[in-house]
């Protein structure tokens, strides 16, 4: 269930996402009892649910990575890098893997969407997700776009129960200016904005913030990232800490940048 994308991908293109994903839903992983994650559409190559695997593997060892692609060719073309805890899968939206994941990581998938119907696919994916449970928030599915070579990227997090938080993510030597990310919001987002919508308003915030904090340009980038997103912090539900900040990230609840209906 699905439309075949263009398969563009590149080695190292997701590394942001990835980063993030292992910092934050790391422990989610290793409490699971068979922690399967899903690179769902994962393109013409498999590089990126080789790396996934790797990554999570690092902070959860028994993680498993099924990559499911709805064209079969390139099922086929992936075959080769199959080994121990990586799988390849025809499939689409409707996720066939067995048992619930732990994650769902679909990058660069809706962008090719019309805005009408992410919220359907989003809602089909939450529900693939393994459940919530005591001493558990359930799985996750990350969803978002960047560029070819994985340098801005911004994505929505969104468990069983909907959406969680977006974040924006950047190698910040490439940055003039944070709205510059405003071309890789993803696709329930990247319509609205213009005035009068949530996600303009939080970027032209941002870009203020900047603006303000360019006296820390002298210290380099990061400081003057990591200012900019603190004053934001006063009007802003950021949902990280500096931590976060120093990777050139920045994580704000959903409800904040929702679009307005």
């Amino acid at each position: 269930m699905g439309t075949v994308t263009r398969g563009t991908t590149n080695p190292n293109r997701l590394r942001r996402m990835d980063r993030w994903i292992v910092a934050t839903h790391g422990a989610e992983l290793r409490r699971a009892a068979d922690p399967v994650a899903v690179d769902l559409g994962y393109g013409a190559a498999p590089w990126t649910a080789v790396e996934l695997l790797h990554r999570l593997r690092t902070v959860a060892p028994h993680a498993r990575v099924v990559g499911v692609e709805i064209d079969p060719a390139r099922v086929a073309a992936a075959e080769p890098y199959a080994r121990a805890g990586l799988v390849f899968r025809y499939g689409g939206f409707e996720v066939p893997v067995s048992p619930a994941p732990s994650l769902i990581r679909a990058a660069n998938v809706l962008r090719q969407y019309d805005e009408e119907e992410v919220a359907a696919v989003w809602r089909r994916l939450c529900a693939r997700l393994a459940p919530a449970s005591e001493g558990s928030r359930g799985g996750l599915l990350v969803e978002g776009t960047c560029d070819e070579i994985g340098r801005r990227h911004v994505w929505v997090a969104l468990g069983p129960e909907g959406p969680r938080t977006v974040t924006l993510a950047t190698r910040l030597g490439s940055l003039d200016r944070p709205s510059d990310l405003a071309e890789r919001l993803p696709k329930a987002l990247i319509h609205r904005n213009v005035p009068g919508e949530p996600v303009h308003a939080f970027l032209c915030d941002f870009d203020r913030a900047w603006a303000a904090a360019a006296p820390y340009a002298s210290y380099g980038a990061r400081q003057r990232w990591m200012r900019a997103v603190r004053d934001l912090t006063a009007d802003w539900p950021v949902t990280d800490g500096p931590a976060r900040w120093r990777q050139g990230e920045v994580t704000v609840r959903w409800e904040a940048l929702a679009p307005r209906e």
